[in-house]
């Protein structure tokens, strides 16, 4: 039996004296609402309405019961409503400052179509690192090493000249003693300014003898690339924004390095849910694959690589 619905009808039919404009304001067939009366009065054993061709009349029983089903139907509208408030509650999420406006439009939109409301917040990966322990974001898009991936992004270096090889080997960056002129840097972004990519790259620059000065973390995106558009410097970027750029990407020879990006969600959150339901266009917003390599990252990666060939 459905109580709550025996209930409505019991208390519709009851606040108007009639099953037919009872059962109207309920909603319901005048059929549906006799039916689900009756049904309530054989599970109690009792009658709740004296009938009469133009009212129902509600028997001693009936008025006994009448303020309990009333509660009952008040308290299931209002756990009808606050769980519709709760799907409806905006995630606010927190994501690189990589992701492009389009790709965070489309993500917005696509998240929509799965009922699902997105209010954004860009910030920098120690900072969303920050908001989701502070449970001001419902969940956050993580910097993480490959190994805890779920999304990844493969990295290079990207300069305005084609360097005519398939890759670029840091080791070709060392000055001598005699050369003229400022050496080479590699221009490392925000989003990229974390251990698990910063600290091996320091490895190998130290390892194959370039200058401290030639590994430089940029305040800002914006200022890395103008250096870079300008110069001979190189920026460690992915391949999609060296696309956006206008420069010339290559994989690093030495050193294979991706970004790597997980779901975390706060407290009162279920980062299953929102992956599940957003994985693809949180993939397609990153420009990233999966970290089993596979996904737009991978293809462009091959891509660029089959074109040197």
């Amino acid at each position: 039996m459905d109580l709550v619905g025996v209930c409505r009808a019991f208390v519709s039919v009851s606040e108007r004296g009639s099953f037919t404009v009872g059962a109207a304001a309920a909603r319901m067939s005048q059929s549906v609402a006799s039916r689900r009366v009756a049904a309530l009065e054989e599970r109690f054993g009792e009658q709740l309405f004296e009938r009469t061709s133009r009212r129902a009349v509600l028997t001693p029983f009936g008025r006994e019961m009448l303020p309990v089903a009333r509660q009952l139907v008040q308290a299931a509208d209002v756990l009808l409503h606050e769980a519709e408030a709760a799907r409806r509650k905006p995630w606010r999420l927190a994501v690189p400052g990589i992701c492009s406006t389009a790709g965070l439009a489309h993500l917005v939109a696509e998240a929509r179509g799965h009922g699902v409301t997105l209010d954004l917040r860009v910030a920098a990966p120690a900072r969303r690192l920050e908001l989701i322990h502070a449970q001001q974001v419902r969940a956050a898009l993580l910097a993480v090493p490959a190994d805890e991936a779920t999304w990844s992004v493969p990295l290079g270096l990207a300069g305005v000249r084609d360097p005519g090889v398939r890759r670029v080997y840091l080791e070709t960056l060392r000055v001598g003693r005699s050369a003229r002129g400022p050496a080479r840097r590699i221009w490392i972004q925000p989003e990229d300014d974390v251990p698990h990519i910063r600290d091996p790259l320091t490895r190998l620059r130290d390892a194959v003898g370039l200058r401290p000065a030639q590994l430089v973390a940029a305040t800002d995106l914006t200022t890395a690339a103008a250096e870079v558009l300008c110069t001979h410097d190189l920026l460690l970027c992915s391949p999609a924004q060296a696309e956006e750029l206008a420069l010339t990407w290559r994989p690093i020879g030495e050193l294979a390095l991706s970004r790597g990006f997980a779901l975390a969600a706060a407290a009162d959150g279920n980062p299953q849910h929102l992956e599940g339901r957003l994985g693809g266009a949180i993939a397609r917003c990153l420009g990233a694959g999966t970290s089993a390599g596979t996904g737009e990252a991978g293809d462009r990666a091959d891509t660029a690589e089959g074109a040197e060939a």
